[in-house]
């Protein structure tokens, strides 16, 4: 799997609600762009692939972090995580049949909702991961 956490300093990380017709974890709040690697196909191209499919996100220029296995009662997925900063200038166009909802979230108001049922619990993982580069 790979995902990406698109940030905006001063704004904060872009979340996205997750439809209601997903199989797991249907209506949660969950990381900017997550997907699967195809066979054959290099994690980064996957990334890149997943970006401009769900955000319309072109010419990025992600940062990798250190991959990890999530594991829960349903699932088992080596996790291969990246984060990419953006500006004002930069349209994210979500996909809505893969997303209810989007926007940025500033890390006081993903703190304050931890815990609570509103992200999926693979992202109050990830977060635990990334909320050091929210600027």
């Amino acid at each position: 799997v790979v995902l990406l956490h698109v940030i905006m300093p001063g704004a904060g990380l872009y979340l996205q609600k997750r439809s209601c017709d997903k199989d797991i974890q249907p209506g949660k709040w969950d990381t900017s762009v997550g997907g699967h690697v195809d066979y054959g196909e290099a994690v980064v191209d996957a990334l890149r692939r997943e970006a401009r499919e769900e955000l319309g996100l072109r010419d990025i220029e992600p940062i990798a972090l250190s991959p990890y296995v999530f594991e829960s009662s349903r699932e088992r997925e080596l996790i291969n995580p990246f984060y990419v900063y953006v500006d004002e200038s930069t349209a994210i166009v979500p996909d809505p049949e893969e997303i209810t909802e989007g926007r940025f979230w500033s890390a006081g108001e993903i703190d304050g909702s931890i815990g609570k049922g509103v992200f999926t619990p693979n992202f109050e993982q990830e977060y635990q991961l990334i909320k050091q580069y929210i600027k």
